[in-house]
């Protein structure tokens, strides 16, 4: 659905005095950016091309069909900052969320390629647009979360760590996240993808998140699994011990088994228990 058929829903809506809900109960389709992005990469002037990693930035909205909490996670799928995973890593995640009542948004945030500001660019302009149809959506603006996977983790903390006071998110929930820049505990991909492969000590100290942390930093809930071996646990361990240090209400949980990127998939021995898990988190607060 593109931009111009969520105009027309919201204009009919206003008319009606009621709130704008996807037709049919199917998610709205939204692209960011109108005006053009705040920040160019090396794509600007290219075709959008998935075949080529090159995304349009852009958000798939998944209201409750019934019961409506008012809560709102925008999520990012992982991909080390070369390729959105959104099928298992986003929309896979919209049922199991509006069942309980929360609204989904994930979005298609662009590569670095070239720009290391880009990808937590979209991460904003996605808040900006989320709040901004707050109500007509049925959504607090108070209880809007991130959610991120792997290197979508990295970005969720990236925001969740230096977001703009006014989009400031309610809380973030991190699934086997890449947190520090530190090349001892990096997912190198992912730290190349993002800064390059010479990068400054202060590039890498800003986007290492453990060290960002401070006690106005958003609750955190965060899962992984022992044996990752692609994103080592030392950077779960390391975000939790500062959240942790500045009385950051903070849930870590690790599973012994699941390695890296399972996502919604059935094959992850312990999706039930995660889900379970981060159910009941959502209810504590």
């Amino acid at each position: 659905m593109k931009i111009y058929r969520f105009a027309s829903l919201l204009l009919i809506s206003c008319l009606l005095g009621a709130p704008v809900y996807a037709q049919n109960n199917q998610p709205l389709d939204i692209a960011l950016w109108e005006n053009g992005p705040a920040e160019k990469n090396d794509d600007t002037g290219q075709s959008y091309d998935e075949s080529r990693h090159i995304y349009q930035p852009s958000i798939r909205v998944f209201l409750p069909k019934e019961q409506r909490t008012g809560r709102a996670i925008i999520l990012c799928p992982g991909g080390g900052y070369t390729m959105l995973a959104y099928d298992h890593e986003g929309y896979a995640y919209a049922d199991y969320f509006n069942h309980q009542g929360i609204a989904l948004i994930v979005l298609k945030y662009r590569m670095p390629h070239g720009n290391h500001r880009v990808p937590l660019s979209d991460v904003c302009e996605a808040m900006r647009v989320v709040k901004a149809h707050a109500g007509e959506w049925g959504i607090s603006p108070d209880d809007i979360g991130i959610m991120g996977f792997s290197a979508g983790g990295h970005l969720a903390s990236t925001f969740a760590t230096h977001y703009p006071t006014e989009l400031k998110p309610a809380f973030q929930i991190l699934f086997y996240p890449v947190i520090s820049m530190d090349s001892a505990i990096t997912h190198q991909g992912s730290r190349e993808n993002l800064i390059g492969k010479e990068p400054d000590h202060q590039l890498i100290d800003y986007y290492s998140n453990e060290k960002q942390v401070n006690n106005e930093t958003p609750r955190a809930f965060i899962a992984l699994s022992d044996n990752d071996y692609g994103v080592p646990v030392e950077n779960s361990i390391r975000y939790y011990m500062a959240l942790h240090q500045h009385r950051v209400p903070a849930s870590l949980h690790i599973y012994p088994t699941g390695g890296h990127g399972w996502g919604y998939n059935e094959s992850f021995r312990f999706k039930q228990a995660v889900h379970a898990e981060l159910a009941d988190w959502l209810r504590s607060f």
